[in-house]
């Protein structure tokens, strides 16, 4: 499979801003020191992620990025897309040209199993991710506050102080 760390820390990214959306603009110096991502490779993945219009940027004192969209709307698919990665487990990358200038044996099925993994990564939302468990204990454990990730009915959440 064909899915770099630029796809990986991409969808990491947005989530950390899907997690603490509604407290302004998150500044891509405090998802670096979250995530434990290169200030300066951030910078180029939302360089692509704002041209694909999945954040919005706000500049000067207080500045940083927004989802341009609810997270209920913004597809893990879509981030991996939008930092040009692909999701394709052929030898060939889709190519048809894994043998001598021909599809190989297996072709058919690692095509067909990169289409099942996009299809299912395109069903699951910034939204689904936050609302998982799992990802409310990293959130907190990584703001170091004992914050709470707050999920509302409304599709929206952030962070709040307290346990």
């Amino acid at each position: 499979m064909r899915l770099t760390t630029k796809g990986r820390y991409a969808v990491t990214a947005m989530l950390d801003l899907a997690i603490h959306r509604g407290r302004g603009p998150i500044a891509l110096a405090d998802i670096a020191q979250r995530q434990g991502i290169s200030l300066s490779y951030l910078e180029q993945l939302f360089s692509r992620l704002r041209k694909q219009s999945l954040v919005s940027s706000v500049r000067g004192p207080g500045g940083g990025y927004n989802l341009a969209r609810n997270a209920s709307e913004i597809a893990v698919a879509e981030v991996i897309s939008a930092v040009d990665e692909n999701v394709d487990t052929t030898r060939c990358a889709g190519a048809h040209n894994c043998q001598d200038k021909n599809p190989c044996l297996t072709h058919d099925l690692w095509q067909e199993l990169s289409s099942r993994i996009y299809d299912h990564l395109s069903r699951i939302s910034l939204q689904d991710l936050v609302e998982r468990k799992g990802v409310q204990e990293v959130a907190r454990r990584q703001d170091g506050q004992g914050a709470k990730v707050r999920v509302d009915s409304f599709g929206s959440s952030g962070l709040s102080a307290g346990a």
